[in-house]
């Protein structure tokens, strides 16, 4: 994990939360319906007895922590815990949601604890001008701290390879989602799903461990 890489995403998002807040367009995302879209996709890596008795959870890159909002509303039990490289988000998380003893934000730039599962939501979308090798390390990193720190799974979203290109931005990443799977599939488990058929122009990756 190179450190001119995550200046570059703090920066990054630390500018988005300046001019929008506390909002999706905050942490990037173009409004609140494909937000949680998104979130219900991720959140299939648990199985629904557990979303219904209670898990741990690891938030990579948490932002305002939008997606524990997302599971209070869904009347989830979860022992919680947020992190983001960006101290001003970590700042609004705080001050939006109620911390208690199963809910943690931190800003740090990798776990710092061990959970059921982890999630990572949109982070591997904005590379910027970083060199698309240079993104894929990175992302291969974040990818291996998320195995390493979840006992049951781990789940991620990326922009497609497979999006139309008059739309596709030079500024964003765009990963296959052929590779991405064969790569958790050799690497991390048997268990693997690849969803690529909720609307948008994106995949995720479900990676289930066995137990």
């Amino acid at each position: 994990m190179t450190t001119p890489i995550l200046q570059d995403v703090e920066r990054y998002y630390a500018s988005r939360i300046r001019t929008h807040g506390a909002t999706p367009e905050g942490v990037d995302w173009n409004g609140s319906q494909s937000q949680r879209l998104r979130f219900e996709q991720l959140l299939k890596v648990v199985p629904d007895h557990e979303q219904q008795e209670g898990f741990s959870l690891i938030d990579v890159g948490c932002g305002y922590g939008a997606l524990l909002g997302w599971l209070r509303e869904q009347g989830r039990v979860v022992d919680y815990h947020g992190y983001d490289l960006c101290p001003e988000m970590i700042a609004a998380a705080k001050q939006q949601h109620n911390v208690d003893d199963m809910t943690c934000f931190e800003v740090a730039s990798a776990p710092s604890r061990q959970a059921d599962y982890a999630v990572a939501s949109g982070i591997f979308n904005v590379r910027q001008e970083v060199a698309v090798q240079a993104w894929e390390v990175y992302i291969a990193t974040v990818l291996r701290q998320m195995d390493a720190c979840s006992h049951k799974g781990f789940a991620f979203n990326c922009l497609t390879s497979y999006s139309d290109a008059p739309y596709m931005r030079d500024y964003l990443y765009y990963g296959d989602p052929c590779f991405y799977f064969d790569l958790c599939k050799r690497t991390y488990s048997r268990q693997v799903a690849l969803l690529h058929d909720y609307g948008l122009y994106e995949f995720t990756l479900l990676v289930r461990k066995s137990l």
